[in-house]
């Protein structure tokens, strides 16, 4: 029985994993300690002896902690330890019996302290099915997997009467505490309140080999767990596109021409200062010319409003065009690829990228009343490839 759960368990959690390859578009954290979270649930449990003997007891209280990793919007895995009390009755727990299995004796109840070790294998449906969406308010996931139960056997011995017409069970104290091999499978929904904090419910159906001693004759104990609580996620919760190495080349390649680019408007900015003090005061047209940068274009990973080394370099070199010319005004306009993410989370990071390039150059000494600051969310494919529209363009 105990293997059987096991196996059980296992190709539960495989199962899902495998589901996940489906998943609409790989997303991925940033760093290995993104998207950890510990979470607390109160609730009530009610516990079922098994076979025809035996019926669910009452409810009782029980209480979880989790620790655990969501490795991909829809996949991750968590460890959970318990604590709870099991109320049951089976027809051992009456006493006496007569010869034809009827309960003469008075009804007893029986509770028992127990705990519980987990390991859940988590898959989200709602991301698997819609795509992963950070503002959606509301997220189904199922779990799976095998666990421990810790708790004492109890102990008796029966006593038949002489000419075997009735038995009684004689109470014996309870044996060490044991551990149990179980497996359960589960549904949780999570309401999401902020990028740090979810309110959990959730349902779990539970087998394990039983131990409940001579109390009942089952081989195994049921179990039925319902209750609610509290998620955090350190850090927050938050997700990237998969960036492949042919897409992260071609980026590569498109910062290195924009770098030359502004190394070349940087030499010939210098050209012509040199230029204009050895010329008349008069002759200001060379320095129309020069003065006046042209568009300059800051790229930024996919998902990301984060600046990378080309694009601080990029930034340092045009503050020094546009402290150049004060009375020249300059828009600073963030995109995001259209085809990547919904339209209110593009908007949102094209703001952001749009931001960011502010307050570089704000940083590096360009007057603010130099600055238009705009977003213009998704777009389609300004430059022939969608990777270029993850990008603020300075003009």
């Amino acid at each position: 029985m105990k293997s059987k759960l096991v196996i059980l368990s296992l190709m539960l959690a495989s199962a899902a994993t495998a589901v996940n390859g489906q998943t609409k578009e790989k997303y991925v954290n940033e760093k290995a300690s993104d998207n950890i979270f510990v979470s607390v649930t109160g609730g009530i449990s009610m516990v079922n002896s098994g076979k025809s003997e035996g019926k669910f007891g009452s409810p009782a209280p029980h209480i979880t902690l989790s620790l655990g990793k969501w490795f991909t919007p829809v996949w991750g895995v968590r460890a959970q330890g318990g604590l709870w009390r099991a109320n049951f009755d089976t027809q051992h727990s009456y006493g006496t019996f007569d010869a034809a299995g009827n309960p003469v004796g008075v009804e007893a109840s029986y509770h028992k302290n127990v705990g519980q070790i987990r390991l859940d294998a988590m898959y989200n449906l709602s991301n698997a099915i819609w795509g992963y969406n950070p503002d959606r308010l509301f997220n189904l996931s199922v779990f799976a997997g095998p666990g421990i139960t810790i708790a004492k056997t109890a102990n008796g011995t029966i006593n038949y009467a002489a000419d075997n017409s009735s038995w009684s069970r004689v109470e014996a104290n309870e044996a060490k505490g044991h551990a149990y091999v179980n497996g359960s499978v589960g549904l949780q929904g999570k309401f999401n309140v902020s990028d740090y904090v979810d309110i959990d419910i959730e349902a779990r159906g539970e087998i394990a080999a039983s131990y409940l001693g001579h109390l009942s004759t089952a081989h195994t104990v049921g179990g039925i767990y319902v209750g609610a609580g509290i998620t955090y996620t350190f850090g927050g919760k938050k997700f990237v596109p998969y960036v492949s190495k042919v897409e992260m080349d071609a980026i590569n390649d498109e910062i290195n021409k924009y770098r030359n680019e502004l190394a070349q408007a940087q030499a010939d900015l210098a050209n012509a200062k040199n230029a204009l003090a050895n010329v008349k005061p008069e002759v200001r047209e060379v320095v129309k010319e020069v003065e006046v940068a042209g568009p300059r274009a800051i790229f930024f990973k996919i998902g990301s409003a984060r600046l990378d080394d080309y694009g601080k370099v990029n930034i340092q070199l045009a503050a020094k065009i546009l402290k150049a010319n004060p009375d020249k005004k300059y828009r600073v306009a963030g995109y995001a690829d259209k085809a990547t993410g919904s339209a209110s989370w593009n908007q949102k990071l094209s703001e952001k990228r749009a931001q960011v390039v502010y307050d570089a150059l704000i940083a590096e000494g360009v007057d603010k009343d130099q600055l238009e600051l705009v977003g213009f969310g998704g777009t389609e494919n300004m430059f022939g490839k969608n990777l270029l529209n993850r990008v603020v363009i300075l003009e």
